[in-house]
Formats: structure tokens, sequence, C-alpha cells
């Protein structure tokens, strides 16, 4: 017995001179009521994804903006993306902007099978582009991931990708 209390005695002043006299702190057991609440809050916010008005599927995702900078030269492959949320009864989409002079029939992009409509262009690097997205020939539609929006001259909104 007083070996015991010799090297408590032993272990306590060296945990006082080295500064570090706290427990190591307890954690809780976990409730059962608190794992099912975890369960529940976890399944409500998947639910709250599947409602969310764009989707990103596992093989690619779908939000925004895709850039591949490339190696060999100073140009970034820039895929443009506008969701079918975005344009629902969309039969055409041109992407417009500073990099095709603002030509409409320039840059027609591809409809996917799931209703959103792509195109990947070659942009040079160190730039800024003004864009939008013209659906149907008659109404123009903002990039919602783009990276930035800067008014233009008839009081809306371009859409800015930085490359």
């Amino acid at each position: 017995m007083k070996k015991a209390k010799k090297t408590l005695k032993k272990t306590v002043a060296k945990k006082v001179l080295s500064g570090s006299s706290q427990q190591p702190e307890k954690k809780a057991p976990i409730k059962s009521s608190q794992r099912t609440e975890d369960k529940a809050s976890i399944k409500s916010s998947q639910q709250a994804e599947e409602k969310s008005p764009i989707k990103s599927s596992p093989k690619t995702d779908t939000k925004g903006i895709k850039k591949e900078y490339l190696k060999s030269k100073p140009l970034c492959k820039v895929t443009f993306r506008l969701p079918k949320d975005a344009a629902p009864d969309a039969k055409t989409v041109s992407v417009v902007g500073d990099f095709n002079n603002w030509n409409v029939k320039q840059s027609r992009m591809k409809k996917l099978s799931n209703g959103d409509f792509t195109l990947t262009l070659p942009l040079p690097c160190s730039g800024e582009y003004n864009f939008r997205y013209l659906v149907d020939a008659e109404k123009w539609e903002n990039d919602w991931f783009a990276d930035k929006y800067i008014p233009n001259e008839y009081g809306e909104d371009n859409s800015v990708v930085v490359v």
C-alpha cells in the first residue's frame, strides 16, 4: 500500500511540475435517443437536398462552370452549363459573351438527356469574360454559379467567368 501511495505522489508531482495537472476529458456516452435524433437530422437534410432545384449526380458535378486549365497552352477549357430548372421549356440555348463578340448564333449549346444545356469553349487565361445565356432566342438568363456579376447597360447583370 505504501508503494502505491509513493508512486501516486510521484505521478502527481510530475504532472504538477510539467503543468499538465488536468484530467483527460471524459465523453458522456451517447444515448439511444440522441442516435435517433442524429439519424432523423441526417434524413431530413438528405430530403432537403433532394428537393433543391439543382442536383449533382455522382458521376459529374452539374453545378456551376467547370474549368480545365491546359498545361501546354495558356488556355482554359470552360464548360458552361445551364440547368433544366433555369429554362425548363427551352428548345435552344446559346452562350453569348465577350469571348464571341456577343454573337447570338456562334455558340449554341447541346441539350443533354437530363434537360441541361452544355458547351465547352477554350478561353485565353488571365481574363474575365462577361456572358449570358440566350434561351430560345428571346429570353436572357444568367449563370446561377458565375464567378461574379457585373451590371450591364440594359439595367441587368451579366455573369462573369474568371480564368
